[in-house]
């Protein structure tokens, strides 16, 4: 019996369009360079940007490509490391607000159908839980901006990668929002635009998965990922209202 539904987040709830997607960066590195040029580095703010794209790579090498993740302080110290700036004189948490609140102030979009699914579903009874592989932006952020956005109340859950240490498909992310949501994995079904990290993710450890592929997809993709599986989800939708029907509840 399915007591909870699970979500993605990026591309599954929430997406950026390339216009909010540049407006966001900008905001960060003009708020960033703010702040080093208050410090007396001027010259050094002049490199923000290609600092800021370095540590993207460096991340992803180190980190998002092992399926591991970190604070969004050690981002910004990477970031730091970049610039050849000495961190314990930095003020970083300064630089991590900057950073880490852009799409706090330039607020995604939400994915069509999005509030109406999750709410009904709520309404219904289901426990309803995200499991968000978070990139630049960190879980205390997207909390402000799930509530912005007006969905955040609907969950009894969330899971973000930066705050757990591993990103999906990693079992063990899965696991943690299992037991938040107090659940047996074959009481969970799992909704996720990702194949690999979503639906692959969540049937190795024994939940339903539905693939939803979005009508129009925005920046918020997830590097492609080499692998030889063959991942078939239980269910695929082009459209969040669907998924009531295809959990036989409508």
């Amino acid at each position: 019996m399915i007591k909870a539904i699970a979500f993605d987040l990026w591309e599954t709830l929430l997406t950026d369009t390339p216009e909010l997607s540049r407006a966001q960066e900008r905001l960060r590195l003009d708020r960033m360079e703010r702040i080093l040029r208050a410090e007396g580095y001027a010259d050094t703010a002049q490199r923000i940007e290609k600092a800021y794209r370095a540590l993207w790579r460096r991340c992803h090498e180190l980190y998002w490509s092992a399926d591991l993740d970190v604070p969004c302080r050690t981002q910004i110290e990477h970031f730091l490391q970049e610039l050849e700036l000495p961190i314990g004189e930095m003020p970083v948490e300064a630089l991590e607000d900057a950073y880490a609140r852009a799409a706090v102030e330039v607020l995604p979009s939400v994915v069509e159908g999005a509030t109406q699914v999750v709410k009904d579903l709520k309404q219904r009874g289901f426990s309803i839980g995200l499991i968000s592989n978070t990139g630049r932006t960190p879980g205390y952020a997207l909390r402000e901006i799930l509530d912005a956005v007006g969905l955040g109340p609907y969950f009894d859950a969330m899971v973000f990668s930066n705050e757990h240490g591993a990103c999906k498909p990693e079992p063990s992310i899965f696991e943690t929002l299992r037991q938040a949501l107090g659940v047996e994995y074959d009481e969970i079904v799992f909704v996720g635009d990702n194949l690999y990290a979503d639906v692959h993710g969540a049937q190795r450890c024994g939940m339903t998965a539905v693939h939803f592929i979005p009508a129009k997809r925005g920046t918020a993709v997830a590097p492609p990922v080499d692998h030889d599986l063959e991942i078939v989800a239980d269910a695929t939708i082009t459209s969040l209202l669907d998924l009531p029907q295809v959990l036989g509840i409508q």
